[in-house]
């Protein structure tokens, strides 16, 4: 039995069967598994993975797993690790530290059990491991070749920490290529979110005033979900362009203090912590709905909530209520963590496809070009993003249009 820190294995079986429904909605990944048990990229190294551990990312493990890498695995959030999925996880023989619902102690000791295992791929989720491996485990630096970065956030912290020279290897900034923001961050989060939502609440959508804070390509996606549902969209934003472009899209937009005053549901896109604080919730009507899906429980001000109300108390599975000194009650799903994870299954396991396709060629170029790489950001290369779009379509049964010599001279001439 491999090193592992889970529930239980018991319940491994509903977990195998979770992946096997994923896998096969997963083709771009079922193809690079067929690749890398041949090819064998990642023979004789460790990768440390911190993702929300549930069926899709458990598949993107046995993919690397297949290609020769010895997993140590943990989740990125204490309410998306699905228990039996990570009991498959080690009933195939995987190293795997998490459990759902952990504790903040035990949620930092899985991260450093991964860390400790002395990686030399890191594939990140918010950047909690390469966070933690600078801070408190530097003597393990150099073993690392590099790693891969998921989210925005994560992207966020990189930069910060390439501006102060801290980090020490090379990060490929996964989110930023345009087979993973494009689908995942506006298709994936949209539909994942009201998924969550819907199911957690069973209430109507339709003729309510939904407000997102946040319009990058989450919130895009979030917007555009609501309205199909019958919603009546409030944007609010703290950039003059995407605000411009949430109004030509057909959204109002106004601060978060007024929408606070019409708002049904509000669901926080941004990446940045105190979005909806103290002020909004006094202004909220009674009955207000609250939840995240941005990657930290810090953009509802959950802990300011729980400070300012009389009464708190569990309202449904998953929702708690906050009772405040002016009488009305508000709620929050999922304790204000992602609720596309926290309180539903995540992305479609077709969008995720095409992100971890991403996330395991990455991995892939960071092992092939060990000790070539100077900088220590990294984009996506070109030629992997238009490898997975071209195979994406192929699955999908779709062709499309190849330049002529000609037509390819003349774009790339000036005086034609």
């Amino acid at each position: 039995m491999p090193q592992s820190e889970i529930r239980s294995v018991d319940i491994w079986e509903s977990g195998k069967r979770k992946i096997d429904w994923v896998k096969g909605n997963m083709p771009l990944l079922r193809m690079l598994e067929e690749r890398f048990e041949k090819e064998k990229p990642f023979s004789g190294l460790k990768i440390a993975l911190s993702v929300h551990l549930e069926a899709k990312t458990a598949y993107l493990c046995k993919v690397l797993k297949a290609g020769g890498a010895q997993m140590y695995v943990t989740g990125s959030n204490p309410l998306s690790t699905q228990d039996d999925v990570a009991a498959a996880l080690v009933h195939d023989g995987l190293n795997v530290f998490a459990w759902h619902g952990a504790t903040d102690e035990e949620y930092n000791r899985h991260i450093d059990c991964v860390i400790s295992a002395a990686p030399n791929i890191i594939i990140d989720d918010g950047g909690d491991l390469v966070s933690l491996i600078h801070s408190k485990h530097p003597e393990l630096i150099p073993n690392v070749i590099g790693g891969c970065e998921e989210t925005t956030t994560g992207i966020i912290r990189l930069i910060a920490m390439n501006k102060d020279k801290a980090l020490k290897f090379p990060m490929v900034l996964v989110n930023n290529a345009d087979c993973k923001h494009l689908f995942d961050n506006r298709y994936g989060t949209g539909q994942s979110v009201w998924d969550g939502i819907n199911r957690t609440t069973n209430l109507i959508v339709a003729g309510k005033n939904v407000v997102v804070a946040g319009y990058g390509w989450c919130g895009k996606g979030v917007s555009m979900r609501a309205k199909g549902l019958g919603a009546k969209v409030i944007v609010t934003e703290v950039d003059p362009i995407k605000a411009i472009e949430a109004v030509m899209d057909g959204f109002k937009v106004m601060p978060m203090e007024e929408a606070a005053k019409v708002g049904d549901f509000f669901v926080t896109v941004t990446g940045c912590k105190d979005v909806i604080t103290e002020k909004a919730f006094y202004n909220m009507k009674d009955g207000a709905i609250l939840c995240n899906a941005g990657h930290f429980d810090c953009e509802v001000d959950v802990a300011g909530l729980k400070k300012i109300c009389t009464e708190s108390f569990p309202a449904r599975n998953n929702i708690d209520g906050y009772r405040l000194t002016n009488g009305k009650t508000l709620y929050v799903i999922g304790e204000g963590r992602l609720v596309n994870l926290a309180a539903g299954d995540g992305h479609p396991a077709e969008i995720m496809d095409m992100s971890f396709a991403i996330q395991a060629m990455s991995a892939e170029y960071l092992v092939r070009n060990k000790g070539k790489l100077s900088e220590m950001i990294i984009d996506v290369p070109k030629e992997i993003d238009r490898e997975v779009a071209l195979n994406k379509l192929r699955f999908l049964g779709i062709e499309i249009d190849k330049l002529t010599p000609e037509q390819e001279k003349y774009l790339s001439s000036w005086n034609v």
